[in-house]
């Protein structure tokens, strides 16, 4: 319950200030804008364009999702939320909040990058659902986590995406690979093995930040 009203909290003050919602909607206009540009008349191949819509996720929550424990130095609230509530449910909290705001980012990429690229067609919806759903669990989970690690140090906005790319990199091969599985119409029994490691990423990950969050949480 603790929980859930910190994510009220936290949704409630983004819906006041719109740093996040604002700085990721205008880096996801911005590139997809540029990668229009760039391309032109030119006819590009089904694959590379699902390989630009991971890329424009990527960089979109680079620039957003650090806000989740910085915001709580920056306004100095980290020593409350010490004190009233346990690691596990500050944890719970922001994780909540970067799950919606990932969902609802990349829903709104993954709309504009079908009704703008003509070449942008999915031949196996369900398998794509699959790679899109295990996919920003993922990354919710991973930038939750390294945004607690971050949110101390002094280079902020350079420490995250830095700590992020290798962290990331597995995780966004694996989607890579499944959407371009999802746009040949492979089945899903085919692309078993490359949906087991995103189970096995997400289940390690999430293991991983309830195991070291108190240690990050309180240093």
């Amino acid at each position: 319950m603790k929980a859930y009203y910190l994510f009220k909290k936290d949704w409630q003050s983004e819906l006041r200030t719109r740093y996040a919602i604002n700085a990721l909607a205008m880096f996801i206009l911005v590139t997809i804008s540029v990668i229009l540009f760039s391309i032109g008349q030119e006819k590009i191949s089904e694959h590379l364009t699902g390989g630009l819509l991971w890329v424009v996720i990527f960089f979109s929550a680079m620039s957003g999702l650090s806000r989740a424990f910085v915001s709580e130095e920056e306004r100095g609230t980290t020593l409350t939320l010490q004190l009233i509530a346990a690691p596990s449910t500050i944890f719970n909290g922001k994780l909540i909040f970067n799950l919606l705001l990932v969902f609802l980012m990349n829903i709104a990429i993954t709309f504009l990058y079908a009704i703008l690229f003509d070449s942008f067609v999915i031949n196996n919806v369900s398998l794509f659902l699959i790679a899109f759903l295990l996919g920003n669990i993922g990354i919710a989970v991973s930038s939750t986590t390294i945004a607690a690690i971050i949110s101390k140090a002094s280079a902020k906005g350079t420490l995250y995406p830095v700590l992020s790319f290798p962290i990331l990199l597995p995780l966004i091969l694996t989607l890579l690979e499944l959407t371009k599985f999802a746009i040949d119409g492979d089945t899903i029994e085919e692309s078993f093995v490359e949906i087991a490691v995103l189970v096995c990423y997400d289940v390690i990950m999430l293991t991983a930040s309830y195991m070291l969050f108190d240690f990050i949480w309180k240093d």
